[in-house]
């Protein structure tokens, strides 16, 4: 025999033993009233019940309902309807003269036989419809039935679902006091004010105290809900329904748990998932006047978030789902997986190592930017599962970013950059002995998987990143500014003389720098080939501050989030192509207009063939050759817009009335407006719902990487360098910030814009003493004569 007790609910109470044989007789007297009731419904004792769970029940039966007359005339049936009749008072008065009103009570035997098609089964639709509409009482309030006799539910749990609702709503505490696999009773533990004795629901109890019987009053809310199902397999109907509640509200509320609060705030935590706590707390407070506590609020919303953005380890098994979906809508996409080894080939799961993304529109994309130079850098994971973001990111005709593959991978080391560069090698069709130009951080994986994969290509380093690490011995302005002279030099000439002066002031630093080889990070040792002098990774640290909000997701979530941003930044670039005038991009016309206004000081003489000689102030003196369009200044090699000198050359051919004078013959046609359009020309697609992802015929299941606990608590935010949180300080400062940090302060923007210089770090001079350390309020004559008045 199956014992009901307990059945599925931590919920569920149960009180009464059936003490005395009265009690037992009176039970007796029931059963039989209870047979001879056309809508009592027998149970099947041998499977559904048990002796004394049921001689529990009928005494709770007796004991909260000794008042209540259960009228068996007024089952709902194909009968009109008074509206009135069903009217909810939900605040009514508890006063004496009030009379008890009859419960509704249902025979779902009749309504388990009904088709669905049928008229009895429309009507009954009908009129449950027309029971929960809102109805105005006397007083001009609306009121809307929460529950009605014979609502149906497919489950208990949306069943009991409803019940918590409509305590929160109504602010009552509930409580089940019948809670098995088919049987769920609801009842009301709210607070009755006593007004007299012998008011509706107020019965006489009888206790011992010290061996005397002492007769109390006990009042109880008359509000109660009992559904039941024929059969584990039925669906749950509400058979007897009782809404009049006589108890008072209360803010502190049993049925206000995370799970009911993550539902209520799950479209504010949609729209915003960084709404702070005090504000989800306050909006529901004053919704739905019942107090939380901010625990409550905080594991709320991160119940809502996890349903947002899905379960981390979850996303691991639909992975390959999202890699189809992902190829079917942007085709020539690649995606490539790698999973741990296993030892046992026959294990159905495999455990999530890595993996590679690289839209097909974006590849196609990259191609007609027309410039071999990316950029790689890595980010950190923020969810349970730690790992790296690697990024490959170049450049388009405007000087912006061109983000062109992604990947996830479990640590920045050279074995995971190794097998991101061979996919990202494949897929731009590079071979071994490519002359690719790449730039990086000097990340020590990254080098080494570069010097492997790409022996021959043009590998520069970011200068900031060097700098970072001179700043560990060397940390006065002077260093950073004779390394960036050094790096910006274009001839070697140049570059030998500034590496000269720079020994000159400091011959240990200058040692230390000589030991990079100059072809990683000066121009002057640099190729025409990316037709760009970049001498800084920002292009990745762009990207990464964009995607840094995705990375604190799951996994699919976090390449969601990519994809996404991808997708609006290709629309965001759209609506500046239209407002660009001219041939050229903005940026190069920019350029190109800077060095018109500074050619005009130059004078260029021609030696009668295709060179020319052009001079400026202070010695700057070049050779033009209009043939091979080069400048011995180099720089209309690297970037592939004319230099002053070209353009002073330019200005010396129009006196010539046979020469071709048009400029734009000049540039390289990477910075035309129309490379720009084609290169944006490609969309990144939009996916469909999970829902309609095609299904892996893969046999074998992905499961997460292993998760390690970091040490500490996580971290949120990227690890600055200190020249970074320095170069935030000397923002505000314009143009005597330098000076202003060498005199020992720096400069700070009031509100009305005017500049002032920081006090910081400057010792005060005591005006009575004339010592430094202390004023003049705090003098005390240390180290001098201080004159008493």
């Amino acid at each position: 025999m199956e014992n009901l007790i307990g059945s599925d609910d931590d919920n569920a109470e149960y009180e009464g033993d059936g003490e005395s044989e009265e009690g037992n007789q009176e039970y007796e007297e029931d059963d039989e009233s209870q047979e001879s009731d056309p809508n009592f419904e027998e149970y099947d004792e041998s499977e559904n019940s048990d002796p004394e769970y049921e001689e529990d029940e009928r005494q709770i039966e007796d004991e909260d309902h000794m008042d209540d007359i259960m009228d068996v005339d007024n089952n709902i049936q194909d009968v009109d309807v008074d509206m009135g009749d069903f009217t909810l008072n939900v605040e009514s008065d508890v006063e004496g003269g009030h009379e008890p009103e009859d419960m509704e009570v249902i025979n779902n035997e009749e309504f388990e036989s009904l088709d669905e098609g049928s008229d009895q089964d429309r009507e009954r639709r009908a009129l449950i419809k027309n029971l929960r509409k809102e109805k105005r009482c006397s007083l001009g309030v609306v009121h809307k039935q929460s529950f009605s006799v014979g609502d149906k539910f497919n489950s208990k749990k949306e069943l009991k679902e409803a019940i918590d609702l409509h305590a929160l709503e109504s602010r009552r505490n509930l409580f089940f006091k019948k809670n098995d696999n088919v049987r769920l009773r609801a009842q009301c533990r709210g607070v009755v004010p006593v007004t007299n004795k012998g008011q509706v629901g107020s019965q006489a109890t009888t206790s011992k105290r010290k061996g005397k019987e002492l007769k109390t009053q006990k009042v109880t809310c008359g509000w109660y809900i009992h559904a039941s199902r024929s059969n584990p397999e039925s669906d749950w109907f509400i058979r007897t329904l009782n809404q009049t509640h006589t108890c008072l509200q209360t803010r502190k509320l049993r049925a206000c748990t995370a799970s009911l609060i993550s539902k209520k705030i799950f479209d504010q935590v949609e729209a915003n998932p960084d709404i702070p706590l005090r504000a989800i707390q306050d909006h529901f407070q004053k919704t739905y006047q019942v107090g939380v506590s901010m625990d409550k609020v905080f594991r709320a919303k991160d119940k809502a978030r996890k349903h947002i953005t899905g379960d981390y380890t979850k996303q691991y098994e639909l992975l390959r789902d999202y890699v189809l979906e992902l190829q079917a809508t942007n085709p020539d996409t690649t995606v490539k997986i790698d999973v741990c080894s296993e030892p046992n080939p026959d294990s159905p799961t495999r455990q999530f190592r890595r993996i590679y993304v690289c839209l097909g529109p974006l590849k196609k994309g990259f191609k007609a930017c027309l410039r071999d130079l990316l950029g790689f850098d890595g980010a950190f994971m923020k969810g349970p599962f730690p790992g790296q973001v690697l990024s490959a990111v170049g450049l388009d005709p405007n000087n912006g970013i061109y983000p062109l593959a992604y990947g996830i991978v479990e640590s920045e080391n050279t074995e995971s950059w190794k097998w991101f560069l061979d996919n990202l090698g494949d897929d731009l069709d590079l071979g071994r002995n490519s002359n690719f130009t790449f730039i990086s951080d000097r990340q020590k994986g990254l080098h080494t998987a570069v010097e492997q994969i790409f022996p021959n290509a043009e590998h520069r380093y970011c200068i900031r990143h060097i700098h970072d690490n001179m700043r560990k011995r060397w940390r006065q302005t002077e260093y950073r500014d004779h390394l960036w002279r050094c790096a910006s030099a274009t001839t070697i000439p140049e570059f030998e003389h500034l590496m000269k002066e720079f020994s000159q002031y400091d011959k240990e630093a200058c040692e230390w720098l000589k030991q990079i080889p100059p072809k990683h990070w000066a121009r002057s040792h640099f190729s025409g080939r990316a037709v760009s002098d970049v001498l800084i990774s920002n292009m990745c640290e762009v990207f990464n501050g964009k995607i840094e909000k995705g990375r604190d997701k799951p996994v699919i979530g976090c390449l969601e989030f990519i994809r996404e941003y991808l997708m609006k930044r290709i629309c965001n670039v759209m609506k500046e192509m239209k407002k660009a005038k001219g041939p050229l991009t903005p940026t190069a016309t920019d350029i190109l207009t800077a060095r018109k206004t500074v050619a005009s000081q130059y004078i260029a003489t021609w030696n009668g063939g295709d060179k020319y000689q052009v001079t400026g102030a202070l010695q700057d003196q070049h050779v033009v050759d209009v043939r091979n369009k080069t400048c011995t200044c180099r720089k209309w090699e690297l970037i592939g817009i004319p230099c002053r000198h070209a353009i002073a050359t330019l200005n010396e051919m129009s006196k010539d009335p046979e020469a071709d004078l048009d400029i734009y013959k000049w540039v390289h046609k990477v910075y035309f407006l129309e490379t720009w359009k084609k290169a944006y020309s490609f969309k990144v697609e939009p996916i469909k719902g999970r829902s309609m992802w095609p299904k892996s015929e893969c046999p074998t299941k992905l499961i997460p990487p292993p998760h390690r606990t970091q040490v500490g608590r996580p971290k949120k935010k990227r690890r600055q360098s200190e020249g970074e949180r320095l170069s935030k300080k000397q923002k505000a400062s314009q143009g005597d910030g330098v000076n202003a940090a060498q005199e020992g302060g720096s400069q700070k923007p009031t509100n009305d814009g005017v500049q002032k210089l920081s006090r910081k770090h400057i010792s005060v001079t005591c005006s009575k003493c004339k010592n430094k350390g202390h004023n003049s309020r705090t003098c005390k004559g240390q180290g001098g004569n201080q004159s008493k008045k």
